[in-house]
């Protein structure tokens, strides 16, 4: 089993509030930049696969993917979602991304939606992401970039919880700006053939804005985020719900409008 010692701490958590935002993912808005690369035929190292969403869409393209998780608690939650859609083509696997339990030149594709921004080393993570992918095959990532995120109407309570959450992300040893540094740590990792590119989000329209806002409320005072920024002194119980707060009105604003830039990188080995 390999070594979990590199890895940061995952500033999310699995609490409902976070997995209701992570299962609205799908292969068609998060992994866009990589699909006409997918064909029958490939196998593919879905990294950090969350509770499966994304790795369904995608086990729907190629003959095998194998899911990738850092416990048997986290990759329970892409087990059921498997199991539900019936998909027969998957398996699955616990390790970190930064030691790898395959042999080298295993998989064709190896994709990695949101995680490097939360890994202790992204570099080495590229790098053994490199190491288990067949010459001539790819390397995904797509990570987004809290630094570049966009809203209208202001709102100070929105300030503050981008500056708690971007401190609470540091904190556990990740980088919440990842998407604008995925070029730059594939260059580091060796990868000399490299397309870097950009997707947005936008929450705009009454229902998107009604869940966005509203998911962020929940989880500003219930996940694995909100429980860190109190234990380490970053935010008090009546900060966190100011925040909550001042997610709520901006849902209700008909005016509201968020954007989510994301990085890309398509790395041929």
């Amino acid at each position: 089993m390999a070594s979990f010692e590199g890895m940061a701490t995952y500033t999310h958590g699995h609490h409902e509030s976070v997995l209701r935002s992570h299962r609205w993912r799908t292969a068609e808005n998060s992994a866009a930049y990589l699909l006409p690369h997918l064909s029958s035929g490939i196998t593919l190292l879905d990294v950090g696969c969350g509770p499966g969403t994304i790795t369904a869409d995608l086990a729907t393209q190629v003959t095998r993917v194998t899911a990738l998780e850092r416990t048997d608690e986290a990759l329970g939650l892409a087990r059921a979602e498997i199991a539900r859609r019936g998909s027969g083509n998957v398996d699955f696997a616990v390790g970190d991304v930064h030691a790898l339990d395959f042999p080298d030149d295993t998989f064709d594709v190896v994709h990695a939606h949101q995680v490097l921004q939360h890994v202790a080393d992204p570099v080495a993570a590229l790098r053994e992401m490199r190491r288990v992918t067949r010459p001539g095959g790819l390397v995904a990532a797509r990570d987004s970039d809290y630094a570049g995120f966009t809203w209208f109407p202001l709102a100070p309570e929105l300030d503050e919880w981008l500056s708690l959450y971007q401190n609470v992300a540091r904190g556990n040893g990740g980088e919440p700006d990842a998407g604008r540094r995925l070029l730059s740590w594939a260059r580091a990792a060796g990868f000399t053939d490299v397309t870097a590119t950009a997707s947005i989000w936008c929450f705009a329209d009454d229902a998107d804005r009604h869940w966005w806002g509203t998911m962020w409320a929940d989880r500003i005072l219930e996940s694995d985020m909100a429980a860190t920024a109190l234990r380490t002194g970053a935010a008090t119980r009546a900060d966190l719900e100011r925040v909550s707060a001042g997610w709520r009105r901006w849902s209700e604003s008909p005016d509201g409008w968020f954007s989510i830039p994301h990085g890309e990188i398509l790395c041929r080995v």
